[in-house]
């Protein structure tokens, strides 16, 4: 599915374009539902005056364009790793090689990864705001319904998350002509009320929206965290970049969504104007009475639509933390085999799935919700701003002046918006941060833990030169066979090696030294993937390279390396691999804590034979006692 923009042509540019518009606009397009009712009846609602609402308005219209059109779509969609998007591929091109602690790589790197832990919040929050605020419309069918809204909406989600490991390839077919159907309603909604109330077209001009601002001091500037609603879909836009292209993902915005979404957004505004009371839920009073019923399903397919997208990111970012280092081996299972970004990770899916229902029942509803909500993505937002700015003046090579003016003008949007979420940190948000803060100690440890043990298990074993000495001088017996050991490093011998040849006193005839790395790029082709050479002595080094959207396959891997002439026999070979017994040292070089947490965190790791799928039949452990 990851294809060229320029290749995309007739039918195939059509096909994917509609298949965007179901996975990558979900969130931004169910926005409507919340967006305006937070902006005048939400925690800091504000009067729905004439003045008012002609400010929220414009200062929706020119959020949409600037941060979406014209950021997002227009510069930061330039910044694709590979075709990749989303921050984490952002940051991997802003990562040298070698990143020294306490250098500003070293903290460059660390920002994008506590934006990438940000979006674990935005993942729990989104499916618990967006289904509960389509359901709430069974209110507008009769009151009577209303105390079923919350039991109705823990269903769905418990629903939703159950069939997360069935995957969505069959029921996703219906994603994208459900969001057209929904953006193509959502217009015409708009339409209906602006041709009764053509006047509120004005607030297209941005300075209603900065009289808004200028009237209403500090109260104006903290509707702005309600006003950023509108955009919350679109870190998700580069995110899913990778598996559409930028020209279907620009095609279907401005000739589906963004129009769909404006005209919304100042039909509500035109009903608003003409009738000031309906500010507790203006989304729903644009329906007539007789259409509420088929509204209320078609929202609540929409929101279901855009969890889904959420949800699919989640298994995604994990499954890049993972080839990156920052977090355990987890199984990964592909839902499709036709599409490769299909997964489910088992320990998100349930640890999503009990905070989304958890935040239903916590808040009790979509207003109370939305106060949580967008202090995660505006910081997230920020620092693809500064990342983006880096990548544009090194990696690009653009006149130092012109990328800081860029930036500077992203920023200046960004910044207020940040800062009018931060508002709703007692009112909820700090959930958001504190998942964030909870998954960036988790990599952060994980990868220090790694490390450490890393310079132990170096500091055990001799390098591969010293070893080919030792053979040499004092030849082990040799027994026919092929043996695979898995390395950390290219050029040091494995513990369990060692440990196998001073116990069992022998070495096979055939001894492969396979180190698999995870490069910063998403893909490495094929040819590209495997360096093979022969040491002598029936020593073999193999050097496997595979990007962080790939997942390393030993059969794969083997098919490779005979191409390259290292004649490798899966079924003949034996795997050996070392089974890391940890404790903590009187003196560990992390903290005691951490040290604990790194521990459960290994415990819990899927191991080496069932992530590379290498046949359990075939697989010898030989155990290394280390301490941290």
């Amino acid at each position: 599915m990851d294809i060229p923009s320029k290749e995309i042509h007739g039918k195939q540019l059509t096909a994917l374009s509609l298949a965007a518009l179901g996975v990558v606009f979900g969130d931004i397009g169910t926005s409507p539902l919340y967006t305006m009712q937070e902006c005048f009846y939400g925690e800091y609602g504000i009067a729905a005056s004439a003045d008012n609402v002609l400010g929220v308005l414009s200062l929706i219209f020119w959020a949409l364009l600037l941060i979406v059109s014209i950021k997002y779509l227009g510069f930061i969609l330039r910044a694709d790793n590979e075709g990749e998007g989303g921050v984490l591929a952002l940051t991997a091109l802003v990562k040298p090689k070698n990143v020294k602690p306490r250098t500003p790589q070293w903290a460059l790197v660390g920002i994008g990864l506590f934006a990438a832990c940000l979006l674990y919040g935005d993942g729990m929050i989104t499916p618990a705001i967006s289904v509960l605020s389509a359901v709430e419309g069974v209110k507008h069918i009769t009151p009577l319904l209303e105390p079923y809204i919350l039991p109705t909406t823990i269903i769905i989600l418990t629903g939703l998350f159950l069939l997360q490991k069935r995957g969505t390839a069959k029921v996703g077919r219906l994603f994208g002509p459900v969001m057209l159907l929904w953006f193509c309603v959502l217009a015409a909604l708009g339409i209906a009320q602006i041709v009764n109330c053509p006047r509120v077209l004005v607030a297209v001009f941005p300075w209603y929206g900065l009289n808004f601002l200028l009237v209403n001091k500090m109260h104006g500037f903290i509707v702005l965290g309600a006003v950023f609603l509108a955009v919350t879909g679109a870190e998700a836009i580069y995110a899913d970049m990778g598996h559409f292209g930028k020209r279907p993902i620009q095609l279907v915005w401005f000739l589906v969504a963004f129009p769909a979404l404006i005209l919304n957004y100042f039909g509500q505004g035109a009903l608003l104007l003409a009738n000031p009371g309906e500010g507790a839920n203006p989304f729903y009073a644009l329906v007539p009475d007789w259409a509420i019923i088929p509204m209320v399903l078609l929202a609540t397919f929409a929101t279901i639509i855009a969890s889904q997208a959420v949800i699919t990111g989640s298994f995604s970012l994990t499954r890049q933390a993972i080839q990156l280092g920052y977090l355990p081996r987890l199984r990964i299972t592909h839902t499709s085999s036709a599409h490769m970004g299909q997964i489910y990770v088992g320990p998100v899916n349930w640890a999503l799935m009990l905070c989304t229902i958890g935040l239903v029942l916590g808040f009790q509803s979509s207003s109370k919700l939305a106060a949580a909500y967008g202090v995660a993505v505006s910081a997230t937002m920020l620092i693809t701003t500064t990342l983006f700015f880096v990548v544009a003046s090194k990696r690009w090579k653009w006149n130092p002046l012109t990328a800081g003016l860029l930036t500077a003008l992203f920023f200046a949007i960004d910044l207020p918006f940040f800062g009018a979420n931060m508002s709703k940190i007692f009112h909820g948000a700090w959930f958001a941060l504190a998942i964030g803060g909870f998954f960036f100690l988790i990599m952060l440890t994980w990868e220090q833990g790694r490390e450490i043990l890393g310079k132990k298990m170096r500091s055990l074993t001799p390098k591969l030169e010293d070893f080919k000495a030792m053979l040499a001088s004092t030849p082990p017996q040799r027994i026919n066979g092929q043996a695979v050991f898995l390395t950390r490093g290219h050029d040091i011998v494995p513990a369990a090696l060692m440990h196998n040849m001073k116990h069992n006193k022998i070495l096979h005839s055939e001894v492969v030294f396979l180190n698999i790395r995870t490069e910063e790029i998403p893909r490495v082709p094929n040819f590209e993937k495997i360096e093979a050479e022969k040491l002598g002595a029936g020593l073999y080094r193999i050097i496997a390279h595979y990007g962080f959207m790939e997942e390393p396959k030993i059969d794969t891997i083997f098919a490779l390396a005979r191409s390259k002439g290292v004649n490798l026999e899966m079924k003949e070979a034996s795997f050996f691999l070392g089974r890391e017994k940890l404790s903590i040292g009187e003196q560990p070089e992390m903290s005691r804590w951490r040290s604990h947490l790194f521990l459960f965190l290994a415990r819990n790791a899927m191991d080496a034979a069932g992530f590379f799928d290498i046949p359990s039949n075939q697989v010898i452990e030989v155990g290394v006692q280390l301490e941290l």
